[in-house]
């Protein structure tokens, strides 16, 4: 019965699906006699944790109650109080646990004052799902940098636009949806300054009723060639526009972009370019901690050669551009030997619409470090 009710409090977690950075999301269930006496998750960041909004639904019935939980109940005073106070005193007698906080602020300290207040706990789960739930939370809480996620729409033959840089419409409608379901869940979105240029695109999240949440638009350009009427420079919305730049950009014109409201943050360069793994780190330094690259064949390229990319949404549609100018996912000198190739894995392929999305992960798994293991 473990594994149910932890199912449950994963889909209560699941709930807060981008709403909660750089927070994790925390789903609790409150458990007595075999029923469900309160269910809670962690609304957003500075708002009561999973555990509290569970417990105060479960009221005097938490006494001698189970509690499931994906992920370990805090024990340090953060934006709110310690949630493990909160479960000691409601008298529930047992604690089950998905997996370990990595927070060093946290891990294993929660566990260690429930145990010293009598509460039995087991932990690890269903580990494996609530790991990948919280995938973007694990690596930004450990390295503070963000969970960077790739898509790509192209035609069969891996063009993504034809050699007049057209590239509207290659994929469908539901694969377009999907694009935009991406973009309500991550904290910011990046594109280089030539798809800006050549597609002058808002970068907003668009889903039917008006729904969702517009990330924040990021733009590398190394020398601050983007126009101030942009249309990623949009009125309308709520969330902002960093531009990432280095020291070879006009200090007259970052000031004029500076004024349509945009933060230009500069980034040390390599080979004249913006180097993409200090971007990161300087994007974690302002709790970004998920991105979806969205970029043309230059960011595409510079993103995998600099090893940024977590995890790879492609998106291939049953069409042939060709053409040896046509602009393709990848360009530069790519790698010598197959065997020096990028490895992509836990590889997923499932229909789109008309369109085939391929989804995995690139580098190696996150892992908990063994001091923090359960």
């Amino acid at each position: 019965m473990d594994e149910h009710y932890m199912r449950v409090a994963i889909a209560q977690a699941r709930k807060a699906l981008g709403r909660v950075s750089p927070n994790p999301m925390v789903g609790a269930v409150v458990v007595k006699r075999r029923a469900i006496v309160g269910m809670g998750y962690h609304h957003q960041a500075g708002g009561p944790h999973a555990e509290i909004n569970a417990l105060a639904r479960a009221g005097k019935k938490s006494h001698g109650a189970d509690l499931y939980v994906n992920l370990e109940p805090c024990g340090h005073y953060g934006r709110t109080p310690p949630c493990v106070d909160a479960v000691i005193k409601s008298g529930v007698t047992r604690v089950v646990i998905g997996m370990l906080d990595p927070n060093p602020l946290v891990s294993g300290k929660g566990i260690k004052k429930l145990k010293e207040a009598g509460v039995a706990t087991t932990v690890g789960i269903l580990k494996e799902e609530c790991r990948k739930l919280n995938e973007v939370y694990l690596k930004y809480i450990t390295r503070k940098v963000p969970f960077v996620m790739l898509k790509v729409g192209a035609s069969l033959d891996g063009k993504i636009a034809t050699r007049s840089g057209d590239s509207r419409g290659i994929t469908g409608e539901k694969s377009l949806r999907l694009v935009h379901q991406l973009r309500n869940q991550v904290d910011a979105i990046m594109v280089g300054i030539g798809t800006v240029k050549a597609d002058d695109p808002l970068l907003t999240t668009r889903l039917p009723g008006k729904a969702g949440r517009d990330p924040i638009r990021v733009i590398v350009d190394s020398t601050l060639r983007i126009s101030p009427e942009a249309r990623v420079f949009n009125r309308h919305s709520e969330t902002g526009v960093i531009i990432a730049t280095t020291r070879r950009a006009s200090q007259g014109k970052k000031k004029l972009l500076e004024e349509k409201g945009a933060r230009v943050i500069t980034v040390d360069a390599i080979n004249g370019r913006v180097n993409l793994k200090k971007l990161m780190r300087a994007l974690g330094e302002r709790e970004i901690s998920s991105l979806l690259i969205e970029g043309g064949t230059e960011v595409i390229t510079s993103a995998l050669r600099d090893n940024i990319v977590d995890k790879i949404f492609f998106l291939f549609a049953p069409k042939l551009l060709g053409g040896r100018t046509a602009w393709g996912i990848t360009a530069g000198e790519g790698v010598y030997y197959v065997r020096h190739a990028l490895r992509v894995h836990d590889l997923k392929v499932k229909r789109s619409g008309e369109d085939i999305l391929v989804e995995g992960y690139i580098g190696k798994k996150f892992q908990v470090p063994k001091n923090q293991k359960s």
